[in-house]
């Protein structure tokens, strides 16, 4: 049988498409979703990880649906960004209203923690394989680490409640260096290398005790102890310099005090009775992850002096401001441009930026605001958290659960309640202190997926105190925010969708 030459072929076909009895090849446009799952932290009982969904298709996607399975010992604590299902060991996310859609060449994603080291299996987008093919690629569960993060963490946050058992490091990496009183705790803060783990026993340690040595990027410094591992200073005593230092003779007061000591995680433990909690000075890429500061006279936890790249995560914080109510935030990032002359170490700045709170539970009886952002800072996360606003005294401003005087934040996923007693005008507020083109402070912060009861005395959830001192870095409060129990509503500016 002689063979048509392919000339032949084509022409015969040509003929059959003008005839209309052949269509035409033609493909559709049509996304082509893949989903990646990606460890950004990684602690002793667990990890968080961002999902990202990318189009690579040439047509826009309406709408993604990822599922996983977790192996067993393993499960989802807490997400972000996304709608969550949960059969067995087998977990279902889809989108949310502001991020379903993705254009080609675009992504979107969310993020969630787990408890347990397990990574995800038989991942799907969409109902087809993550990484594309025709079936599903298992991936191997990793060999558990116990090292805590070596940098600050990243973009997940940690659940939202404290961990019952907070971690304690299991079997740290590098020299362990085991204390059971406040004078060996001293010692070897004084002594503390790059790598090293000092372990607290259960107890009580008081006393002063101040950090004032490095760690290093890859090799932290550990200091943990579990929740009844408890720091006591009855201090201030002494007499110690107009800006704040470590002095021979001089107690701070302060719970634990890092200064100048970079790249530390601290795990575990409590701090108490104390006139600050924990602080930290010209001391980035702090991790603090499960601690418990309460009953302090004035602020829980304080990044200060440019100590950017830190992180509070699975933390609880109440009972500050016991002495002085005004300044008994629950976390404070930065300082007052007032305080810039002692603790502006960068340019004159503190510039304390990209400063995560993420997964803590602030309050109650937290006196001024659980978080007061100051000038100067950029570029923080505040997620996950949950805010319980009974005892705001209303003292030095303090009548929110946020007072956001820093640029480009990211308030996302937070639960906010109030109740009496207490003062309390807004949910979250801005305020716009000296604000220039290189400083446009309370601008350009976002609010999304929060949840707010203002047990029907606050105002607005999020009140914006000016859009002219913002204009071209406005910020936004996407309608994904809910609120109730509000005498004015969900904002005084209008709604991003």
């Amino acid at each position: 049988m002689r063979r048509a030459t392919p000339a032949v072929v084509a022409t015969a076909a040509a003929g059959l498409i003008a005839a209309g009895l052949l269509a035409p090849s033609a493909r559709a446009d049509a996304p082509a979703l893949t989903a990646s799952v990606a460890r950004v932290s990684t602690w002793s009982s667990g990890y968080g990880a961002d999902v990202t969904v990318a189009n690579g298709g040439d047509a826009p996607a309406n709408g993604w649906t990822v599922e996983f399975d977790l192996p067993e010992g393993t499960s989802v604590s807490s997400h972000w960004s996304a709608t969550k299902t949960q059969s067995g060991r087998h977990y279902t996310f889809t989108d949310v209203s502001w991020n379903g859609s993705i254009a080609p060449g675009a992504t979107q994603g969310f993020g969630f923690n787990a408890s347990g080291l397990g990574l995800p299996l038989n991942c799907t987008v969409n109902g087809s394989p993550c990484g594309g093919g025709s079936t599903p690629s298992p991936t191997p569960t990793p060999t558990p680490t116990t090292t805590p993060p070596t940098t600050a963490p990243p973009t997940t946050p940690p659940p939202t409640t404290p961990p019952t058992t907070p971690p304690t490091g299991g079997t740290p990496a590098g020299p362990v260096v085991d204390v059971a009183t406040a004078a060996e705790l001293r010692a070897a803060l004084a002594s503390a290398a790059p790598g090293q783990t000092i372990r607290m026993a259960p107890g009580e340690y008081r006393g002063s005790f101040v950090a004032q040595r490095p760690g290093a990027a890859d090799r932290p410094i550990t200091l943990t102890g579990p929740r009844d591992a408890v720091l006591v200073n009855d201090g201030p005593a002494g007499s110690g310099p107009s800006c704040p230092a470590p002095t021979d003779g001089w107690d701070s007061g302060y719970g634990l005090w890092l200064y100048r000591a970079p790249y530390w995680n601290l795990t575990g433990f409590t701090v108490r009775d104390a006139k600050k909690g924990v602080v930290l000075d010209a001391s980035p890429h702090v991790t603090m992850d499960g601690l418990h500061v309460h009953h302090v006279d004035e602020e829980g936890v304080h990044f200060r002096r440019s100590s950017a790249d830190g992180v509070l995560r699975n933390s609880t914080v109440e009972s500050t401001g016991l002495v002085q109510p005004g300044y008994g935030e629950g976390v404070y990032i930065g300082s007052a441009g007032s305080n810039w002359g002692c603790h502006g170490n960068q340019d004159g700045v503190d510039r304390s930026d990209r400063v995560r709170i993420e997964g803590n539970r602030i309050g109650p009886n937290v006196a001024a605001e659980p978080i007061d952002v100051k000038e100067g800072t950029f570029g923080g996360v505040v997620r996950g958290n949950t805010f319980d606003g009974r005892g705001i005294s209303g003292q030095n401003s303090a009548d929110s659960w946020i007072d956001v005087k820093g640029v480009d934040y990211l308030i996302e996923g937070n639960t906010g309640t109030f109740a009496a007693p207490g003062t309390f005008a807004n949910g979250y507020e801005t305020h716009n202190p000296a604000t220039t083109p290189s400083f446009p402070n309370g601008c350009g912060n976002v609010w999304r997926d929060n949840s707010s009861d203002l047990g029907g005395v606050g105002a607005y959830a999020i009140r914006i105190t000016s859009t002219s001192k913002c204009a071209g870095r406005l910020n936004v409060v996407h309608a994904s925010n809910t609120v109730k129990n509000a005498t004015g509503g969900l904002t005084n500016i209008a709604v991003t969708p």
